[in-house]
């Protein structure tokens, strides 16, 4: 069996090597390159290559960029001395990426995986205008064709410049390996370990990590073997979304409720998800959760959510991914009586908060020195409405946006900067008649507020848009687009450029959605993965926030 005779990158005798260049010599140390044709200078420009250790004494490998901030390689090419583990934290040696773009940017934090040779590396500054490699959706099957990449050894070259590339079969997979075999002479040399193992949609499969180096430069002509080992990573999207979440840039929060319990989550730039952690092993038990909502500032995410005894909480979970304990908002703002619905949303460096009490609709600020205003009967400064199953907000410039639904028909109220509530108008009247709304949410984007609702039971789902000028746009139908899913609860927010929405659905998945503000296009739906950390059915309430 290939497996268990060839010998792991972190060993001293490695069969494996990087390119150190000393004295013009080329001497042994964890790294890998691919003999195969040189790869056209438009394409893998998320590969980097890697420079490791002083000028007498580098080594090279080979890295890919997940996101703007952070690279993937393998974990033996930063250890200090061949063997050793690598631990978190600043490399040892000073570690230099040099991006497709010649730009080169210092390694200043590791995060390894202590299960394979694997490791997420954080550049001192951001890539720009480069592409991404995203992550396998999973590990390809026997005889599949992979494609390997590295700058390091060919058959004829010590250390060539160029990117070059490889085919090969897959052979087989176990929880944390893929192993391989090149196809004709393609081989993986010495030279840069760490390089990208990619399917045919140029997703991550692996991370290279072990190579018999059959026909590479300086290889014993006897060695004709090109059998490879390469660190999974297909199956390490959320673990790579956790550690790329603590790093400033755009982010959408999530809240979802299931049973008594609420869940949180993040979705990347890039698309991907961390798992969803179960928000009272974190902030503290409350007894059973209802229904939540969440709110951004900043890097931090607020959480305000109902309590199954009928109580408000809030929360904080830092931009570093600690959390604060859960705090009882009656406490400080009055108690209500029979609340059923919460909604919050972030003006500034306050948190503005709407609750339904009784049918009725209250409101309070979470300051920014941490002290709340007493809950507000909102009739008393706008107009009465009764009988309110549904609310939302959003933060339009400062200002605070609420849409209530009674009778199953939503209206709206605008609460100024100055503190000035307007009217409750009926958005039908301006925007056009649905079926019975069961669920709403909205987004703010710059001076427009996004509407999202869920009509006839959650079968059909509409959007419009407030607009800055007070107009509305017409209702448009989702339905279709969003695969004619019914919706149980949906959640909307602005992030970066985009409305984000999400919706929890009857056959318990969350399918979520985005709206480019720019091109006024809805993204193709996708299910997002909840069962990486929900533990709990039914799915309820979704609510959604951006952060940076």
């Amino acid at each position: 069996m290939l497996a268990p005779r060839l010998r792991p990158a972190r060993t001293t005798d490695l069969l494996v090597a990087a390119t150190t260049v000393a004295a013009g010599l080329i001497s042994a140390a964890p790294a890998l390159a691919v003999s195969g044709p040189e790869a056209p200078a438009d394409q893998y420009k998320s590969v980097v290559k890697l420079n490791i250790g002083d000028e007498a004494n580098s080594r090279a490998c080979t890295a890919t960029l997940v996101d703007a901030n952070w690279i993937i390689t393998a974990a033996s090419c930063f250890a200090a001395t061949p063997g050793t583990s690598v631990p978190a934290g600043k490399p040892e040696l000073k570690s230099i990426a040099t991006l497709s773009d010649g730009k080169a940017v210092e390694v200043v934090d590791l995060v390894p995986r202590t299960d394979r040779d694997l490791v997420l590396a954080r550049l001192a500054t951001g890539a720009t205008g480069l592409p991404w490699t995203r992550f396998a959706p999973a590990v390809p099957a026997a005889g599949t064709d992979l494609t390997a990449a590295g700058f390091g050894r060919t058959k004829t070259e010590w250390v060539p410049d160029k990117l070059h590339t490889g085919t090969f079969t897959t052979n087989a997979s176990d929880t944390g390996t893929v192993t391989i075999t090149g196809k004709g002479t393609d081989a993986i040399c010495k030279g840069d370990t760490g390089g990208p193992l990619l399917n045919a949609a140029g997703q991550l499969v692996g991370v290279n990590s072990r190579s018999w180096q059959g026909g590479c430069l300086g290889t014993a002509a006897t060695e004709t073997r090109t059998g490879a080992i390469a660190a999974r990573a297909d199956n390490l999207s959320a673990w790579s979304a956790e550690v790329r979440s603590l790093t400033a840039g755009w982010k959408t929060e999530a809240v979802v409720q299931a049973g008594t319990s609420l869940y949180q989550g993040i979705r990347m730039d890039d698309g991907a998800w961390t798992g969803f952690t179960d928000v009272q092993t974190k902030a503290g038990n409350i007894g059973g959760i209802r229904t939540a909502t969440v709110a951004g500032i900043n890097g931090d995410t607020h959480v305000v959510a109902l309590g199954t005894n009928g109580r408000i909480y809030h929360t904080i979970r830092k931009a570093d991914g600690t959390w604060g304990t859960f705090g009882d908002v009656f406490g400080e703002a009055g108690a209500l009586t029979n609340v059923t619905q919460v909604s919050a949303v972030s003006t500034g460096t306050e948190i503005q908060v709407v609750a339904v009490s009784n049918g009725k609709v209250f409101h309070t600020v979470r300051r920014a020195n941490g002290t709340w205003a007493p809950f507000g009967d909102v009739a008393s400064v706008s107009s009465p409405i009764s009988g309110v199953t549904s609310i939302a907000t959003a933060n339009t410039g400062g200002e605070l946006q609420v849409i209530a639904v009674t009778g199953g028909k939503a209206y709206h109220t605008l609460r100024a900067t100055a503190g000035h509530w307007t009217v409750w108008g009926d958005v039908a009247q301006a925007a056009g008649a649905t079926g019975p709304i069961t669920s709403v949410a909205m987004a703010g984007m710059s001076s427009n507020a996004h509407v999202i609702l869920a009509t006839d039971n959650g079968t059909r789902q509409y959007h419009t848009v407030r607009l800055g000028s007070g107009s509305w746009s017409p209702v448009k139908d989702l339905t279709a687009h969003l695969g004619n899913i019914t919706v149980k609860s949906v959640g909307a927010a602005g992030v970066d450029r985009d409305v984000d929405i999400a919706f929890t659905t009857s056959d318990n998945r969350v399918v979520f959605t985005s709206r480019n503000t720019a091109g006024a296009i809805f993204t193709n739906p996708v299910t997002v993965p909840t069962i990486q950390g929900i533990a709990a059915t039914p799915l309820g309430s979704i609510a959604l926030a951006g952060t940076l």
